[in-house]
């Protein structure tokens, strides 16, 4: 679901970021964002020197599973039957 404040969207984006007074620079927080409110969230981080990096919430989810050594499901799996 969207992070923007009020919207129920569903989310599209993912906005990375951390906050260099508060993390450690390999720390990442995440904001999701729909189409319509990605702009306007990546701008806000973005003006504070907070974002870094903006990929689809596909995209961050295959890198999740791969960082995790996860490739997804086995054809075979008993998921799949």
């Amino acid at each position: 679901m969207c992070s923007a404040k009020g919207c129920r969207a569903d989310a599209v984006w993912v906005l990375a970021w951390n906050n260099p007074k508060l993390h450690t620079p390999e720390r990442r927080k995440t904001w999701l964002a729909c189409e319509k409110h990605r702009e306007h969230l990546s701008h806000f981080l973005g003006v504070r020197g907070f974002l870094k990096d903006v990929c689809t919430l596909e995209e961050w989810q295959d890198r999740q599973d791969r960082r995790d050594g996860q490739d997804g499901p086995d054809e075979n799996s008993a998921a799949d039957r």
